[in-house]
């Protein structure tokens, strides 16, 4: 279907009042006009002179009422002429949309707030010969009326339309009067063709078609970091779940409607490891009960072999969350966990044989977070700031706060866009209660936190066992700059810096200082996540503190 759009002013649309079909006025193009008054005629039984005499009456009555519908439609603002689209015309079986442009002034009989509303051009839906699909009325309802989302996206729902995902302010309603079919408002009897539909000043009304892309992956693969060996990983990923949209059949799972079209989001993840295992099942609807919140729900089971004790986690998390701004949201979730402390590397110190066996934690969490960050992955200006506080109850009652800052600066870039050198600052802060047992604590060290030290390498110990601390203190200074033309290999500078203590203060003698410098290689068939290999070298450390010079890590763990 084409559609004339009028960008500079806004369009009017003429209904028809039974809902069914779109009648329009047109010349120039292959159609049949729409009467104006209709008459039945009846053949008469004989052919006497005075029957004879009353039908060559109806014939001229009939020549004068075609005058008068021309000289309506092109004089009258109630009978628009049309001008058609002329450019690639319309086959037998394809509909045309036409622009009308009226006169200058409306109908004494439009309601003065249409008057102050006035559009300066129509827009009428034409309509073929044929009969329209027996979709089109459902579309049409759903897609035109002012109540509904004006933008239809082709998709595997059950009616062929995926539901417009922004919940944003529908727009005022229209202001609906009958059409007159004469000057002076009258009818004579005759029902009106129509209701004219005014938009507000300013708008355009388009209707968008579009053929919907692939919406799920699945990803498998294999890894290896400094911090969590050697893992595997296998992902699904379907971006237009629907939960209520159950198979009817076998043949729906092999078409790929079976739960899909509801613009919802399902993601089963397992990262099988040497060191760190995951497995999470996570769903999302992004616009929950057609409103600006979004829900998360989650479960997952998590294994994670320290150097000094085993870990395993199983739980649930459920959050909602609203956007206040394009920029600004704010979360709040709840999450509930099983946590399993076993095979500790050394007996004897107390802090860690407190926490041997099963520990049950329960936790509610806000976060308010600002990001104008140009792109969330490599960014290259703006910043992210993400404030979050949290109370534990439970095996063990504490409170715990964080805040998260990362600033971007765009130093210089080609005209392109192209070869961009990012300056950037992060810093990290966490306080957590007194009774915060070690598998909660903060740890420092590694690729994500201060690189030249091994992982947990820059945290508390006590009798040979890395307990952590209750605050931690960390920031970063790093510039980034294309070493290739094309952008797939980067080169980095920085400074990374902090503490994490066993109570909230700072100790000097424990700060860390460790400047480096590393690479970045970007491999398009893995994705946006580079490839990181770091080497840095500490010239201020804790006198316990395992050094690790070099550092390689695959993704965003930054």
């Amino acid at each position: 279907m084409r559609v004339q759009v009028d960008s500079k002013r806004p369009t009017c649309i003429l209904r028809s009042m039974s809902g069914n079909s779109f009648l329009t006025e047109r010349r120039g193009i292959r159609g049949s006009r729409s009467a104006v008054f209709g008459l039945q005629i009846q053949a008469c039984r004989l052919l006497t002179p005075r029957n004879l005499l009353l039908l060559s009456g109806i014939t001229v009555c009939l020549a004068v009422s075609g005058c008068m519908q021309r000289r309506i439609a092109s004089e009258s603002p109630l009978w628009p002429a049309v001008v058609p689209a002329t450019e690639n015309a319309a086959t037998d079986d394809e509909p045309v949309d036409e622009v009308i442009v009226p006169a200058v002034k409306l109908s004494p009989h439009v309601h003065p707030e249409q008057k102050s509303e006035a559009p300066s051009s129509f827009q009428i839906r034409g309509q073929s010969p044929q009969a329209p699909p027996v979709v089109a009325q459902e579309t049409a309802r759903e897609s035109f009326l002012p109540q509904y989302p004006r933008f239809p996206m082709r998709a595997s729902s059950p009616n062929g339309w995926v539901r417009y995902q922004s919940p944003g302010t529908p727009a005022p309603p229209a202001v609906t009067e009958p059409v007159p079919l004469a000057p002076g408002g009258d009818a004579g009897g005759v029902e009106p063709l129509g209701d004219l539909l005014l938009q507000p000043p300013g708008t355009a009304d388009l209707d968008i078609f579009v053929e919907e892309a692939r919406t799920g992956r699945f990803m498998f693969g294999a890894g290896v970091n400094s911090n969590a060996g050697l893992t595997g990983h296998v992902v699904i990923d379907e971006r237009n779940f629907d939960i209520m949209r159950f198979p009817t059949s076998f043949q729906d799972f092999l078409n790929g409607t079976a739960f899909r079209g509801g613009g919802q989001g399902l993601r089963i993840e397992a990262v099988p490891g040497t060191l760190f295992e995951r497995y999470v099942v996570n769903f999302t609807e992004p616009y929950l009960l057609w409103t600006p919140f979004s829900l998360n729900v989650s479960g997952f089971l998590f294994e994670r072999r320290y150097e000094d004790w085993n870990e395993r986690r199983k739980g649930a998390r459920v959050g909602l969350g609203y956007r206040i701004t394009h920029d600004l949201s704010v979360n709040a979730s709840l999450r509930m966990a099983e946590v399993d402390i076993y095979n500790p590397s050394v007996d004897g110190v107390a802090e860690l044989d407190a926490m041997i066996g099963d520990h049950d934690l329960y936790g509610g969490r806000v976060t308010l977070a600002h990001d104008t960050r140009d792109i969330p992955f490599l960014p290259t200006q703006g910043h992210m700031l993400e404030l979050s506080f949290e109370q534990m109850f439970g095996s063990f009652d504490y409170p715990r706060g964080n805040l998260d800052y990362r600033q971007y600066f765009l130093v210089r870039e080609r005209a392109d866009g192209s070869n961009r050198h990012t300056l950037s600052f992060s810093t990290r802060l966490g306080v957590s209660g007194a009774q915060t047992p070690i598998f909660e604590n903060f740890f420092a060290g590694g690729q994500s936190t201060i690189r030249g030290f091994d992982f947990r390498g820059a945290s508390p110990v006590v009798s040979d066992v890395t307990v952590g601390g209750e605050f931690m203190l960390l920031g970063t200074v790093e510039y980034m700059f294309p070493l290739t033309a094309d952008d797939m290999l980067k080169g980095v500078f920085f400074v990374d810096a902090g503490t994490v203590e066993e109570d909230v203060e700072i100790n000097g003698g424990n700060f860390r200082v460790s400047p480096g410098f590393g690479i970045r290689i970007s491999v398009p068939a893995l994705g946006p996540a580079p490839l990181a290999f770091d080497f840095a070298f500490p010239v201020a450390n804790a006198p316990y503190d395992d050094i690790e010079h070099f550092s390689f890590f695959f993704g965003f763990g930054r």
